[in-house]
């Protein structure tokens, strides 16, 4: 088997263009441990029981529930016209699948004697749904939404993280959790290294308007945003509900997350699963933001690109394309128009659709048998792809296409006399269709086509795949 998971996004907002880029990275990963034969789970969900999500629904005068269950259903919509291939969704606000799992890791908690009360007086963060020190502020603003924290003074139950700081470094030094990639496992050790302090497990039930998972014992307080949604992780796939399913799948190989919520992911989660003496995830892969235009996306400076919109327009695979290419895995991208144009036109039309239209109209002159996909991949793409390099495997496939293209030119397969031309390109058609083998976890509405294309008892000429783009993307 294997795990995989997206991060649990907030539904205060329709998706954006950075779920995408993430649900892209780890649906290609999904994909990719299928073929090798996996049974895999994927899963992500809905993070609804926040404060930030309740502001959005007051502020156009909709009930919360009601609010939560529309944008419920944008996101599973989205991840299904997206061609996601998530295999558990799990939902905050499910009292029957997630409610129970939840309640039970905070029992584990408790029973360790690592969540306890006290009053605190502290900066909150409303958009981050975390609590900062003074220090953590830059220039007395949070450092991830630049607003300024509001002070909350309330008695709330916490979390003994600090008991953990000693396992955290050694699990973190020693790759036994695998934070991927070094500038990040060296953010988290530096994080550490300032000394954790516990954390902040719950809110009043007046405060979070009696929006969230009750605590076991006492309806005064709900579960701290934090320490609910993280457990999607575990309810989506049974913890709580259904015992085989969990202990089929669990501990995830995988997550996939942004950088901005690192530290909930490879700190705070994983000191609760020490708590709880649940098996801990294998790695977290961490990815930066994206940009357009080199400015960061905001609502507030009116750039955000709607990803439906994007799709709609150029379609599905050279939007999911261009996020994989130019996007870094394990760092920050950009998206501009322009720079979509030249990828789209130099890789996919030029690139690829070009390479196949080419061999596919010599196998049909020369009256060649199809090929079937083969069924390994080449170790140096399967390096990258079992180390989640997905920037490195996809940079190899473009590789492969530039240098059957040179082959080509150098060859002339089509100046030859019958013999030779199909000998030459019977080693072509073989090429493309290794090539296209290994696009399947990236471009797999693409790769299908092709395969059955050039798997036909006898090869035709091909459609164009991907037509030039008339104006700029």
């Amino acid at each position: 088997t294997f795990y995989i998971t997206a991060a649990i996004p907030y539904v205060n907002a329709k998706p954006h263009l950075g779920h995408v880029l993430e649900w892209f990275q780890a649906d290609t990963v999904a994909r990719y441990q299928r073929l090798l034969g996996k049974d895999v789970a994927f899963t992500c969900g809905t993070d609804e029981n926040s404060l930030k999500n309740i502001q959005a629904a007051e502020k156009i005068g909709q009930p919360i529930q009601a609010w939560l269950d529309d944008y419920a259903t944008i996101f599973k919509d989205t991840f299904a016209n997206f061609d996601i291939s998530l295999t558990h969704f799990g939902r905050g606000s499910d009292q029957q699948a997630h409610w129970p799992g939840v309640q039970e890791l905070w029992n584990l908690c408790l029973s360790s004697g690592d969540i306890y009360q006290k009053k605190y007086d502290g900066l909150y963060c409303v958009g981050c749904e975390a609590f900062y020190t003074p220090a953590e502020l830059v220039d007395g603003l949070c450092p991830e939404h630049k607003t300024p924290p509001e002070r909350i003074s309330e008695t709330n139950y916490f979390f003994r993280l600090s008991k953990y700081q000693d396992k955290l470094v050694e699990l973190i030094e020693s790759d036994t959790l695998a934070v991927l990639d070094q500038r990040y496992k060296n953010e988290m050790l530096g994080f550490i290294a300032q000394g954790l302090e516990d954390f902040s497990v719950s809110r009043s039930a007046e405060r979070s308007r009696g929006i969230g998972v009750p605590i076991p014992g006492d309806e005064t307080q709900v579960m701290y945003v934090w320490f609910d949604a993280l457990a999607i992780y575990l309810t989506a796939i049974g913890w709580g509900t259904n015992k085989s399913e969990f202990e089929k799948y669990w501990p995830a190989d995988v997550h996939f997350i942004g950088k901005g919520i690192s530290r909930f992911h490879a700190v705070y989660w994983i000191g609760m699963l020490l708590s709880a003496g649940l098996a801990l995830p294998k790695t977290i892969s961490v990815h930066g933001y994206l940009t357009l235009e080199g400015q960061k996306m905001s609502k507030s400076l009116g750039n955000v690109i709607d990803p439906v919109e994007l799709v709609e327009k150029y379609g599905l695979e050279p939007v999911r394309y261009y996020l994989l290419r130019a996007v870094p895995t394990h760092g920050d991208g950009d998206y501009s128009q322009q720079r979509f144009q030249d990828v789209y036109t130099a890789e996919l039309a030029n690139g690829l659709g070009n390479l196949c239209s080419r061999v596919a109209k010599l196998a049909e002159k020369n009256e060649l048998a199809g090929l079937s996909a083969p069924t390994a991949f080449q170790p140096d793409f399967q390096r990258a792809m079992d180390a989640y390099r997905l920037d490195e495997a996809l940079d190899w496939i473009v590789q492969q296409i530039s240098q059957t293209d040179a082959w080509l030119a150098e060859t002339k397969p089509w100046s030859l006399p019958a013999p030779e031309q199909a000998k030459l390109v019977a080693i072509a058609l073989e090429r493309v269709v290794g090539i296209v083998a290994h696009l399947q976890p990236f471009l797999p509405q693409t790769a299908d086509q092709l395969l059955t294309h050039f798997g036909q008892s006898t090869v035709k000429a091909l459609t164009p795949l991907f037509p030039r783009l008339s104006s700029p993307a």
